[in-house]
């Protein structure tokens, strides 16, 4: 803008109406254009001109309500400023808008109103003449005065403001180089001032009533400053958070405004933290921490990286359950009808909740234990953990660690890498918003480990009672205390868990469910859960317990009730369907009934529309074999026993037990022992253990056909089924040596016996694990009699009497009682010899 010359503008403008805010000449400011009017403004004029007269336009404040705006032309503002479009900047998102950077000229008003569409034109009439102010350099009289005590306000407001910032430094330049007579449209637009002071200094068309205007704004802003400087420690960055950059201003694109809004709110901010802090009844090492870093939070400014870390510590401090805990509900007798509602059979895991509970009960400041749930998939570990949080009447929280690789996921990451978190532990603490939850580690045995670190070396802090009472996340820094926590580990097996982890934790094993449980679950738990997720109701669908009989044994094979879950799942659905289409499900009345008979579809000829089923519908094996297809498992071990050379042995895996076949062959050959069938070094061991003994007591069993080695000119071929399934392990060491006497015997073994044990080389037979998911196997299989070494005799304790009761148990010390008792009549033998009993 050029103060020697006068600006002379067109005679004729077109108008834009802005809600934004009030143009003063000498201001730059930036317009959002959306309304329809203005958008065709700035097509027309602004992008299709090509003079410099085209760049020039009205500026009108629009003080209608933009709320109530319409398509309507306003009332004109009579007082407008011309404007220059230095920027025009589209845009589509959200909306197609465009915005515009104008610089304010001089002063119009409107005369007459020329058009209004596509938008308003106007004849205007310049106000401002600023040669008049120019032509002479003294101004004397009232005016004078005013312009000389507006020039030393201005001056006194930049000057308590921080001169190192290169803007502040400009803008004095500035003061010095205007005009007097322009100050007030200049400093009008940089202060705090409302649309209205501002409207009233644009209206302000005499200079002397201008400078009226605009000086008790000016005084206002600097009482402001002064008052701020008073109450408050300015800190060494408060002088240039002082003056804060907006849009607008003297030069384009900017605009400078002095407001402290934002600091308060900041310091308001603070100070209801600090409160938060000493309200959260933190430990005094905690409070100490927290309150060293809420002094650095204040000399902090915003803009630092380290104020928002250090800001989102405290308030995960604040969050944390320092003090807050749950009363424990002490009723035993509310607490075993809750477990027994919630849970068949389980009498172990019950009875150690409920010692808990006593011992509670006489004694308040118990640690809570660990304890780690070991069995099969599928048998209720996960949701016993959440039925004993419900329990006791605390909150529940379960952490999934299967597959975590990294120690950060337990004990967190310093606060000093970039996207630091706690660890899963106080995450959880945080969330349940008490420190005494029952916390559930699932897959406690599927722990990794990498590069990162051992996640099962950090658990060793966590899940030992003598050390959790102070337990300190990487992120924290500060110790919280565990020993209220009730945590419960699960896992499928002990092997894969480090020595070390598993002494912190009490194992209660949880075997596999016997096939009268799985009856039990399913009548009591699964198909009343499977009828509501379907939409069902005991009136329309009835599974009688012999189709549950045959759906566990034919249909499933498994330690839990995963399956047998899934199988009710899929008849809901199929009886859904047909009460869905009206089609009535064929069942059996009798066993005597023909085929026919039992899938007529009945159907009404007049109306032409299917009759609906009949209730309740009624499971039987005829419709469970149209649901769920053919059986899937047949008991077909006297079928597998038709040759010499196999036996049953007893496998345990992480599913539960197993039943397991050992099959051998004999062949022409030079002596040579072939194992297949993915065996692992013990096993194999095994193998040669078994055949090493049948081998030196040939004679004694009649195995030798005339030559002193029964392998002489003879290969064997060992062979376990299943062959993509690794196996390895000592209990199938008895079963080898059955399978390979009945080979060389040409005896078969009996069909209705299944045996584990470890063997040596004396033929004595040493104990085993797992017997008791071993035993259920053989129950699930109908075979008749186990063998069982005689030390794992204690071990019949925790099987079910009726499963007892339904097998014949032969306890063998020797191999010589094993293949006596594996076949019918017993094995012959040419001497008997004592058993010789080690005096070392």
């Amino acid at each position: 803008m050029s103060s020697n010359s006068g600006i002379q503008i067109p005679s004729r403008l077109p108008l834009l109406c802005t809600h934004d805010g009030v143009l003063l000449p000498g201001s730059t400011m930036r317009i959002s254009v959306d309304t329809a009017r203005n958008m065709q403004l700035v097509k027309s004029r602004l992008l299709k001109g090509t003079s410099l007269k085209s760049t020039i336009i009205g500026i009108i404040p629009n003080t209608r309500d933009p709320e109530h705006d319409s398509d309507e032309l306003p009332s004109l503002h009579s007082i407008g400023t011309a404007g220059l479009a230095v920027q025009v900047v589209g845009s589509n998102w959200p909306k197609p808008h465009y915005t515009l950077l104008i610089t304010g000229l001089c002063r119009f008003r409107v005369t007459q109103l020329l058009r209004e569409r596509p938008f308003p034109v106007a004849e205007v009439e310049q106000l401002d003449k600023l040669e008049q102010y120019t032509e002479g350099d003294t101004a004397d009289g009232e005016l004078g005065e005013l312009s000389q005590r507006f020039y030393q306000a201005a001056v006194q407001l930049v000057g308590m403001l921080d001169m190192s910032v290169p803007v502040v430094a400009k803008l004095r330049r500035l003061l010095d180089s205007l005009p007097k007579e322009t100050l007030p449209d200049v400093l009008a637009s940089m202060i705090r001032t409302s649309n209205k002071e501002k409207l009233q200094v644009l209206d302000a068309v005499d200079l002397e009533e201008r400078f009226k205007k605009a000086l008790p704004l000016l005084t206002r802003q600097i009482e402001g400053l002064k008052l701020l400087q008073k109450t408050r420690k300015l800190r060494p960055d408060d002088d240039k958070r002082v003056l804060a950059i907006r849009k607008g201003g003297v030069f384009p694109g900017r605009q400078f405004s002095l407001d402290e809004e934002a600091e308060d709110e900041d310091g308001d901010d603070t100070a209801l933290l600090e409160k938060k802090v000493k309200a959260a009844a933190m430990p005094e090492a905690a409070l100490r921490v927290c309150l060293k870093e809420l002094r650095r939070l204040k000399k902090m400014p915003q803009s630092m990286p380290e104020y928002a870390l250090t800001r989102n510590y405290l308030e995960m401090m604040v969050e944390l359950p320092w003090s807050k805990s749950t009363t424990d509900c002490l009723d035993i007798r509310a607490a075993r009808v809750l477990l027994d509602n919630d849970h068949y059979a389980m009498e172990k895991l019950k009875r150690r909740v409920l010692e808990y509970l006593a011992v509670r009960q006489l004694k308040s400041t118990l640690k809570g234990p660990i304890l780690c749930f070991v069995g099969p998939p599928g048998v209720g570990k996960t949701s016993v953990g959440r039925s004993i949080a419900r329990t006791l009447g605390r909150e529940f929280h379960r952490i999934a660690l299967g597959g975590v690789c990294d120690q950060s996921d337990i004990r967190g990451h310093r606060r000093t890498y970039v996207g630091s978190m706690p660890g899963r532990i106080i995450n959880g603490l945080k969330t349940v918003g008490v420190n005494n939850p029952v916390f559930l580690l699932d897959e406690v045995d599927k722990l990794g480990k990498s590069l990162q670190g051992d996640p099962a070396a950090a658990l060793l802090e966590v899940l030992d009672p003598e050390q959790n009472h102070s337990f300190t996340d990487h992120y924290l820094n500060v110790p919280f205390d565990l020993s209220q926590v009730l945590f419960i580990a699960t896992a499928n097996t002990t092997a894969t868990i480090p020595p070390a982890l598993l002494d912190r934790m009490e194992v209660l094993q949880v075997p596999g469910y016997i096939q009268e449980e799985k009856v039990e679950i399913a009548h009591r738990h699964l198909i009343p859960h499977q009828l509501e997720q379907h939409g069902l109701t005991p009136q329309q669908l009835q599974i009688p317990q012999d189709t549950t009989h045959e759906i566990i044994s034919k249909y499933t094979r498994e330690a839990g009730v995963r399956s047998l879950e899934r199988k009710i799942g899929a008849i809901c659905r199929a009886v859904a369907v047909k009460v869905a289409e009206g089609h009535k499900v064929s069942r059996a009345e009798s066993p005597t009934e023909q085929h026919a008979d039992q899938n007529t579809e009945i159907k009404v000829e007049d109306s032409g529309i299917a009759a609906p089923p009949e209730m309740p519908i009624v499971i039987d094996h005829i419709a469970l074999k149209d649901i769920l297809g053919p059986p899937l498992f047949e008991i077909e071990v006297s079928e597998r026993l038709t040759l010499p050379g196999v036996a049953i042995g007893l496998a345990w895996t992480p599913m539960g037990g197993e039943i397991m076949f050992v099959e051998a062959s004999r062949m022409d050959g030079e002596g040579q022992l072939t194992l297949t069938g993915q065996l692992g070094d013990v096993m194999k061991e095994s193998a040669h253990l078994a055949i090493s003994w049948l081998r030196s007591n040939a004679k004694t069993y009649l195995l030798s056909n005339g030559s002193a080695d029964p392998l002489e000119g003879t290969d064997i071929h060992l062979h376990f089924p299943a062959g993509a399934v690794t196996k390895d392990g000592p209990s199938a060491g008895v079963t080898i040596v059955t399978c390979l006497a009945s080979l060389l015997s040409g005896r078969l073994v009996r069909s209705d016996v299944a045996m584990t044990g470890e063997i040596t080389l004396r033929g004595l037979v040493l104990p085993v694990g797992g017997i008791k998911d071993k035993v259920l196997a053989a129950h699930r299989a109908n075979l008749k009699r186990v063998i069982i070494p005689k030390r794992n005799e204690k071990d019949l304790e925790e099987i079910p009497a009726h499963v007892r009761a339904d097998l014949d148990f032969v306890f063998a010390s020797t191999l010589d009682e094993v293949l006596n008792a594996a076949f019918d009549g017993g094995f012959p033998s040419a001497v008997s010899h004592p058993q010789v009993v080690s005096k070392l």
